[in-house]
């Protein structure tokens, strides 16, 4: 973090300067207003400390202009002639905090580590709204045939409220098709409630789904709404139906039938306006051929049918994919380091996890990208086989110590860049400084067993 000092005094200028760095801020100094706002044009500091009285432009003037300016700057005042009324206008105009010769190194410390960390809640707010931006932009990534034509069965299908069964295998995107329906429907202002069969244990799944009254079974001491009164005006996503217990099929067929149902222990018809979409990793035509599954459920399930083609499919969207993953994960910086070698592995590889593999091995390159190059030779593909897997002829640790081994030698690295300046370190290596501390931490505490 970069600090200004703009201040008359010889000895208090460089005392608070050696002060400073010891402290680990990036310090310039100026002995005139003059020049003091010449360094700030071009520095563009964080914070700024002024005397008040100053040669050539006064310290209320040089805080005026920063307060005019864009950049968030904090400001802090020190005079030796304080009075309320230059404390209030100073204030009024925006100083962060006034201090009064003499005053205490460690308030002024204090100060400044408060003005750090609230750069850091800042930093970290907007690495985690650029994180949310691109989580929550759930676009359909892909230009291949197949890809254009799914979105344009969004398009028409999302205009009405019947139910749709999304066909497609593990990892294909099925959650992000029913949130495209969903975002492209008429109820997109109402809640989109994803339920997951499969992780629901049975004995729960009915409370879950269809709720409860006060009392109904021992545990129920309040009344609970389930997912379907929760989606109530929206859209519930049923994935994986595929995994729906059998003896709750019937009720399932009312919901999608009628649009009623009743809490467990409760006499009540509960009508619900709502749009039911459910997804199925499995062909479910032959759950129902061995009558695992009901055959009227499916078929009033099967309204509308979407299929999503498997990655192996649809090599062509590859390259597109990656680098949306790498946007999502933070790292548009590292798209210049593949090649095409390593692209041609991954479009040779048949994917059999389909895009959720695609994107776990993307991050698995960013994380392991530290010597400012993708390794290609992580990766062993046989073409024979068609198959993928992790390079063997090299004896790896366990993950973590392995991710933290690399991460001591990156961070070391930028440590010695910067002599040991971890705000510097922490703009080398293009993370928040309370990241960056948070893993020395985490290194330190590894280091100790």
């Amino acid at each position: 973090m970069k600090i200004l000092i703009i201040e008359d005094e010889k000895i208090t200028r460089i005392s608070l300067s050696n002060t400073l760095r010891k402290e680990g801020f990036e310090v310039y100094s100026a002995e005139d207003g003059e020049e003091g706002l010449n360094i700030y044009k071009k520095e563009y500091p964080e914070i700024v400390i002024t005397d008040l009285r100053l040669p050539k432009i006064s310290g209320i003037d040089i805080l005026t202009y920063i307060k005019s300016q864009p950049n968030n700057c904090n400001v802090i005042l020190i005079t030796a002639h304080a009075t309320v009324e230059t404390a209030v206008q100073a204030l009024k105009l925006g100083a962060y905090d006034y201090l009064t010769k003499p005053f205490s190194l460690e308030k002024l410390i204090s100060i400044l580590r408060n003005i750090r960390k609230l750069y850091e809640v800042i930093d970290e707010n907007k690495e985690l709204k650029n994180r949310l931006d691109l989580l929550e932009n759930r676009t359909i990534v892909g230009n291949s045939p197949s890809m254009k034509k799914l979105k344009e069965s969004i398009n028409l299908i999302a205009q009405n409220d019947y139910t749709v069964l999304i066909e497609g295998e593990s990892g294909t995107g099925k959650e992000m098709v029913a949130r495209a329906l969903h975002e492209a429907s008429n109820r997109n202002k109402n809640n989109f409630i994803a339920v997951n069969c499969a992780i629901i244990p049975e004995n729960l799944i009915e409370s879950e789904l269809f709720g409860h009254e006060k009392g109904a079974f021992t545990g129920a001491i309040k009344r609970h709404e389930g997912y379907f009164e929760r989606a109530n005006k929206g859209t519930i996503f049923l994935d994986d139906i595929d995994d729906f217990p059998l003896p709750l099929q019937v009720k399932l067929l009312r919901v999608l039938q009628e649009r009623e149902f009743t809490r467990i222990g409760g006499n009540e018809t509960i009508k619900i306006d709502i749009r039911v979409i459910c997804a199925t990793k499995i062909n479910l035509k032959e759950k129902v051929d061995k009558k695992l599954f009901r055959e009227d459920l499916y078929y009033r399930m099967n309204i509308i049918p979407i299929k999503i083609p498997p990655l192996r499919e649809r090599k062509e969207d590859i390259p597109v994919l990656i680098e949306h993953f790498f946007k999502k994960h933070g790292a548009s910086d590292k798209i210049n380091l593949l090649n095409n070698d390593i692209i041609s592995k991954l479009m040779e590889y048949n994917w059999p996890g389909n895009v959720r593999e695609l994107e776990n091995i993307v991050e698995r390159m960013i994380a392991l990208s530290f010597s400012g190059k993708i390794d290609s030779s992580i990766f062993d593909f046989h073409h024979s086989e068609k198959t993928f897997t992790l390079n063997t002829q090299n004896e790896y640790p366990p993950y973590e110590e392995f991710m933290l081994e690399k991460e001591k030698e990156i961070i070391t690295w930028a440590l010695k860049k910067s002599n040991n300046n971890i705000s510097q370190a922490a703009k080398l290596l293009k993370i928040p400084r309370s990241t960056l501390s948070s893993k020395l931490e985490k290194i330190n505490d590894f280091l100790k067993y």
